[in-house]
């Protein structure tokens, strides 16, 4: 009896919350002292900074790129967190947490304010009808304004039609880095429980739905031994491990399944129980074959819930296996099954993300939401051993009406005074329209709406411009009219003309030519892209040769030669750099950029005729 009651009381008092903000506001750092402040260490127990951002990639980027969920116990409640990602390019990752959560932590910098992503992802937060509570973090900042803040967070909020019970949100300040939270930024307290707090008085308990069992399967958790898991929140009734259920799909059809084991999140990790009620989030081992957005529900009478509606996809790449001179050198899987498998494997989880089979059988065209969504689809798979080839981004376009649509996007920029100009005239040049400009302190906080095509290799040229000043941020707004052909990279490239070791001496010989990407010594192939042209039109170049001894002179008689450093893409940098006859070709160790045909006299005959 004591038993029951006690799991009663457990399941009763529960907070379900997601973490939203834009990049870099400290979500991933407010969750480590939530953390710390829920005893899930030993005292002298040695930690690491971004606890949750535990994949390589998520801490060298500095970026959340999977969502998380952990749990903390405080004052006899279980608080369920979600850190969701910040950038909009991984929108398919917010909206699907978002549905487990009752309320939610919106954290906002104290200098900058919200930002897009914040409106993206506060956007869906108020059209789920989640209530907030207003994070005002890093007031420790010398040139800090709180209230400011405030205030524009609720004019934002109500510009995106909130409910009067959502405008009339709890504000609270502090600095996750130095630990601390107060409701008066004036008055700096020596812990976080102010926020701890705040969450068990403002956030509503879940709902307790009596009845048929029913579960939204909105995540998906992986492990080598038992498979795929479900991870959802538990909407109605009650779910039993070792009990038959109905698996309702997508498409209508149902199927009978069983839950071999039921798992409750408990701090960090994963608890085994034998039931879990409604309101609390819990992760289903056992299950086959199912989607995200399934539904989990009773046997003998199925309701299905409504599957999660996705944002669509807007940006396409074309992903082919590495057919270059340097083929299988340093990648363990580079045959077309491997690659088809792993994106099959990756279209389980990714939701925003769509697959598409091309003539070729070594070919796939892949949509996803930006450049950013993509290379790290790319670069994940890099790690894992894969070698391939990727091509130009495209922009997906609608046909609406018998009209071309594009998407667009809203730009902010956040710029020294003095270089607003320049930005102003290369984003007009791109089709980009200014909606608003205005001063903050010495910088200049400059909006526009631009297509995404115009989007596409604008961070290299802005970050130039601006001295490696600006700020640059966007999200996907809607698909508007097609606004016209955008000017593109005018300079031609240079081209290994044969395969070999680049030589210092041949380097040195063609400075005047243009910038290099390569350094000596570095094996080249015919066909690969060394260097851009200071011209338009693509130059072909012996980087090769070396130079000739004679008796005459000793080879180190002449001069150092004295090159300037080459110039080194990051992955998105190269996939926004290429142009539409070439290739980014990623390996484990290596990333190249080449002509798709490497043959130069097969390149001119296929130009005459085109």
């Amino acid at each position: 009896m004591y038993l029951r009651a006690l799991k009663k009381t457990y399941m009763q008092d529960i907070r379900n919350i997601a973490i939203i903000a834009h990049v870099d506001h400290g979500k991933t750092t407010l969750v480590d002292k939530m953390l710390m402040a829920g005893h899930l260490f030993r005292d002298n127990q040695p930690t690491e900074d971004l606890i949750l951002d535990n994949n390589d990639l998520e801490r060298e980027r500095g970026i959340t790129i999977l969502s998380k969920n952990v749990s903390i116990q405080y004052k006899n409640t279980k608080i369920n967190i979600i850190d969701t990602p910040g950038h909009a390019d991984f929108g398919g990752e917010v909206e699907r947490v978002l549905n487990m959560a009752d309320g939610c932590l919106l954290l906002v910098d104290a200098f900058e304010g919200p930002m897009p992503q914040t409106r993206f992802v506060l956007q869906k937060a108020i059209e789920i009808g989640l209530k907030p509570i207003l994070v005002v973090n890093k007031v420790d900042k010398p040139n800090c304004r709180p209230e400011e803040v405030q205030e524009e967070v609720f004019d934002l909020m109500y510009s995106l039609n909130a409910s009067e019970d959502q405008l009339d949100f709890h504000t609270v300040y502090g600095s996750a880095k130095q630990g601390w939270m107060s409701d008066d930024w004036n008055k700096p307290s020596d812990s976080i429980q102010p926020l701890l707090d705040a969450i068990l008085k403002y956030i509503p308990a879940p709902k307790r739905l009596e009845g048929t069992p029913q579960m939204l399967i909105t995540s998906l958790d992986y492990s080598n031994y038992v498979g795929r898991i479900a991870v959802g929140r538990v909407h109605r009734g009650t779910l039993e491990s070792g009990k038959d259920y109905a698996l309702c799909k997508r498409d209508g059809s149902i199927v009978k399944t069983r839950i071999k084991e039921l798992d409750v999140f408990e701090g960090l990790g994963r608890t085994k129980v034998e039931k879990v009620s409604s309101g609390d989030i819990c992760a289903l081992i056992g299950i086959e074959s199912f989607d995200i957005g399934d539904t989990i529900t009773d046997l003998e009478n199925p309701e299905p819930l409504d599957p999660i509606a996705i944002d669509e996809p807007t940006m396409s790449m074309l992903f082919t296996i590495n057919n270059s001179p340097f083929y299988g050198q340093d990648g363990k899987y580079v045959t077309s099954r491997h690659i088809y498998e792993r994106l099959l494997r990756e279209l389980d989880k990714n939701l925003a993300m769509r697959l598409e089979e091309t003539d070729s059988s070594d070919s796939w065209i892949v949509y996803g939401r930006g450049v950013l969504h993509l290379s790290v689809l790319i670069e994940t798979m890099r790690r894992e051993g894969y070698e391939l080839q990727v091509g130009q981004p495209k922009v997906i376009i609608k046909q609406i009406d018998g009209e071309d649509y594009e998407p667009v996007e809203q730009l902010t920029i956040n710029v020294p005074e003095e270089y607003a100009s320049k930005i102003i005239d290369v984003i007009t040049r791109r089709k980009g329209e200014m909606t608003s400009m205005e001063n903050k302190g010495d910088r200049m906080h400059i909006e526009f709406i631009i297509p995404s095509r115009g989007i596409i290799g604008l961070n290299n040229i802005v970050l130039t411009l601006s001295a490696g000043e600006a700020i640059m941020a966007h999200r996907f707004l809607e698909f508007q009219p097609w606004k016209g052909p955008i000017e593109k990279r005018l300079n031609g490239s240079i081209i290994a003309g044969e395969s070999g070791n680049a030589y210092a001496y041949a380097l040195d010989k063609l400075q005047d030519r243009g910038r290099f990407f390569i350094e000596p010594q570095t094996e080249v192939y015919a066909g690969q892209v060394v260097g851009e042209h200071s011209k338009e039109g693509d130059l072909v170049v012996n980087v090769t040769k070396s130079k000739k001894l004679t008796n005459m002179r000793a080879s180190g008689s002449d001069d150092k030669v004295q090159l300037p450093p080459p110039v080194v893409f990051s992955l998105e940098e190269a996939l926004e750099y290429i142009k539409e006859d070439e290739y980014v070709e990623v390996t484990p160790k290596a990333m190249r950029i080449r002509k798709i045909i490497l043959d130069e006299t097969e390149r001119k005959r296929l130009a005459k005729k085109g």
